[in-house]
């Protein structure tokens, strides 16, 4: 292990300041960054005929051309998240955005399927580090409290219409050509670079002496990296066959020796006591199945659209937009929101909304109508997703040291990239063992329906993970006893012992 010396801190805004042009600038930047990284997860949907038609890729090989970019993603966030804690968060920020727009512009000029699933990894690979970069920077900016969670909500409410927009602008851009749909980030990519170099905070310098976890960093990242390859395989190899039973017992001892080894090290790549704080291992908890939910959802929505009832690419691009719109709309709205209600609150309304829209998709049949069955499920996925996941993200983040926040960062972040890859692993399976491989409507439906049960589901349990949260919260703050309702005398209590009630 060595010693490094770092710039650890970001230059913090004043509680109660009013925000400077520069620092807007800042916010719309980092917002941009974390925009176009929700949006590679979900833009390439629509444009996979397409794709697979213009290279002559089989299914499985585009179904790399999505799972690409989860797998370099999903694998790399925790050392993205440390590295920005330890090289400097505006430095990492910046070089992975820079690669970003790079991979982006190779994947849309070239001819050969491994060189597009090359690209498209390399672009999950810095996503992992704007990501947790890009969050840790507003954290360490902005002081905690309303400026923080207003800055956070405008941010994820980015990230959340990426989610929510890929597959609209996916439709708008296949309609053109599929290779837009790679070229389109590279010229947003590119501004944001110049911009950030201009308005990022620069960081205080800090000679701080910490440590490398080499041995953390290649266990812990080979952990993720194998799991999500694992899962995203399986559906090819089987799940009880030999090689996927293999690699999930290789995954489990690599999590053991992760383990091992951030309890013994000096300077973990993990800290493992971050997981004693209960909000913070509950937020990642409800990342996971979110988001793993939705990205089932969003795949047996795609399908079923376009192969079931022959929607086009500009119809799916329509007919979705009303979820992406409601979210980029609410974007001002929330961080007012959240101060009032408090992410505790918020969180199981907005996952109750998502399971309440993929339940309502259950009815679908070889005729459904876009007023009956598509369109309320959109509008209570806009919904979900405008409170569900700026909360998920501050929850994340609340109360974490400012050296801990790429940490913590790159945590929830890892869980929304494996929790994708896992469920929608779960509900390929479904839907191929549902239809028995046969191409009629009904056999369509009758893969789809299993599916949709499953991610509702997964779902659930988010929101029952959230209903618990909420609870807790609340028996928390019914115990707490202000200072100011005592008589110490009379109430037969000192001033120590009311302060100490009063922190609890």
């Amino acid at each position: 292990m060595t010693t490094a010396t770092v710039r650890t801190s970001e230059t913090p805004s004043t509680a109660g300041q009013a925000w400077t042009p520069r620092l807007w600038g800042a916010l719309i930047v980092l917002c941009a960054a974390i925009f176009l990284d929700a949006l590679d997860i979900s833009m390439v949907g629509v444009a996979l005929p397409s794709i697979g038609s213009d290279l002559h890729l089989s299914t499985s090989a585009l179904q790399w051309v999505v799972s690409g970019y989860v797998l370099g993603y999903g694998g790399l966030l925790l050392l993205g998240g440390r590295a920005a804690d330890l090289l400097g968060r505006r430095r990492v920020f910046l070089v992975a955005l820079g690669v970003f727009g790079a991979a982006s512009l190779l994947g849309g000029l070239v001819d050969d399927g491994g060189l597009l699933i090359a690209a498209r990894f390399l672009k999950g690979v810095s996503a992992a580090f704007t990501a947790p970069a890009g969050l840790s920077i507003i954290t360490t900016t902005f002081a905690e409290g309303p400026a923080r969670n207003r800055a956070l909500s405008i941010y994820t409410t980015c990230g959340a219409s990426g989610f929510s927009l890929g597959l609209v602008l996916s439709g708008l851009l296949t309609s053109v050509g599929w290779r837009w749909t790679f070229l389109m980030p590279v010229p947003v990519a590119l501004i944001a670079l110049l911009f950030a170099i201009r308005l990022l905070p620069r960081p205080v310098e800090e000679r701080v002496k910490g440590g490398y976890d080499v041995l953390g960093a290649i266990t812990g990242t080979a952990t993720v990296l194998l799991l999500v390859f694992t899962v995203t395989e399986a559906q090819g190899a089987g799940w009880l066959s030999l090689r996927t039973l293999g690699s999930l017992v290789v995954v489990i001892a690599l999590a053991a020796a992760f383990l091992a080894i951030e309890s013994r090290t000096a300077h973990p790549l993990v800290r493992l006591g971050i997981f004693r704080n209960g909000a913070v291992s509950r937020a990642n908890l409800i990342a996971f199945t979110m988001t793993g939910a939705y990205g089932g959802f969003q795949f047996i929505a795609t399908l079923y659209l376009q192969h079931l009832l022959g929607w086009s690419a500009l119809e799916m691009a329509l007919g979705l937009l009303p979820a992406g719109a409601f979210v980029a709309l609410s974007a001002p709205f929330i961080g007012p929101i959240v101060d009032r209600f408090g992410t505790g609150r918020l969180l199981p309304v907005g996952v109750l909304s998502l399971t309440a829209a993929f339940a309502l998709f259950l009815r679908l049949d070889e005729h459904s109508s876009y007023p009956v069955l598509v369109l309320p499920s959109m509008l209570l996925l806009g919904v979900g997703f405008a409170l569900a996941f700026p909360s998920v993200n501050i929850a994340a983040t609340d109360g974490v040291a400012d050296e801990e926040q790429g940490l913590a960062s790159g945590l929830v972040n890892t869980a929304i990239q494996v929790g994708t890859a896992v469920v929608l692993a779960g509900a390929t399976a479904m839907i191929t063992a549902g239809s028995a491989g046969g191409d009629s409507p009904q056999a369509q439906l009758d893969g789809y329906r299993p599916a949709l049960v499953f991610v509702t589901a997964v779902a659930l349990l988010g929101f029952l993970i959230a209903l618990v949260g909420a609870l807790l919260d609340r028996r928390r703050k019914s115990i707490t006893v202000p200072v100011a309702d005592y008589d110490y005398p009379s109430a037969g209590l000192d001033t120590t012992r009311a302060e100490v009630l009063t922190k609890r």
